[in-house]
């Protein structure tokens, strides 16, 4: 189940082998985006989620938006 965590949290889970996924545009991923994330934008998120992750491993999910 989805749930919000801070910063902290987040380095724990990738030191622990987390996946991070982060869901902008593929142009704002490429000018800015957290280390060693993956990008699977929002609206291809379902499509690609299963061929690209391990369902093994967590999964963040990160979107930062300036708006």
């Amino acid at each position: 189940m989805p749930e919000a965590i801070n910063r902290d949290q987040v380095q724990r889970l990738m030191e622990a082998g987390a996946q991070v996924v982060e869901v902008l545009p593929v142009k704002e991923y490429r000018e800015d985006h957290l280390p060693g994330a993956i990008n699977l934008p929002l609206r291809r998120l379902e499509a690609e989620a299963r061929r690209r992750l391990d369902p093994k491993r967590p999964v963040v999910v990160y979107c930062w938006d300036s708006s």
